[in-house]
């Protein structure tokens, strides 16, 4: 019984030891970005964002009113960080972003999936394995604070308002 058991065992350590190695040698897991995940991982991996966003959004996000000012500096840092890859109103992301797995969400209905707290903690944070920088890394909570209303502002906006924003933002820059 007991010897079954150990040569259970050490079959199962076999397979992972396998498994592992057929991993890391680059058979059992392709890199390149032109190739999708199996949908299998990709559900794993986009539950266990969903998961930890979740459980480690900041309580203490700041939250600034959306009013033109914030809106404009929002815009600003959008413009320069977010845009290529989110687009936004009427607006398409850079067709590069289109090719990198998985392909940055729009972000225009972000708002009603997410709390502000969890927009806050992706912006802040960045995600793994997305190509979603960590801004918290460089800039101020408030930069992200401005960029987290704007986001949380754009379901309201027509691709016109958006673009009105966009250009006055321009026009304001220094």
């Amino acid at each position: 019984m007991i010897a079954g058991c150990i040569l259970g065992l050490s079959i199962c350590v076999l397979i992972a030891a396998v498994a592992f190695g057929l991993l890391l040698s680059g058979v059992g897991f392709r890199t390149g970005a032109n190739q999708p995940h199996s949908k299998l991982f990709a559900w794993a991996v986009h539950r266990t964002m969903l998961n930890s966003v979740r459980r480690h959004a900041r309580a203490d996000a700041p939250r600034l009113k959306p009013d033109r000012s914030t809106l404009l500096d929002g815009m600003r840092l959008y413009e320069r960080r977010c845009i290529a890859c989110h687009g936004g109103p009427g607006i398409a992301r850079a067709q590069w972003a289109s090719a990198m797995l998985p392909t940055p969400p729009y972000l225009v209905g972000a708002s009603a999936r997410w709390s502000h707290a969890e927009l806050y903690t992706l912006v802040h944070d960045g995600v793994k394995m997305t190509g979603m920088p960590a801004w918290g890394e460089i800039s101020s909570p408030e930069e992200i604070a401005k960029i987290v209303a704007l986001v949380e502002a754009m379901p309201k906006m027509t691709p016109d308002q958006f673009e009105a924003l966009r250009r006055e933002a321009a026009a304001r820059s220094p």
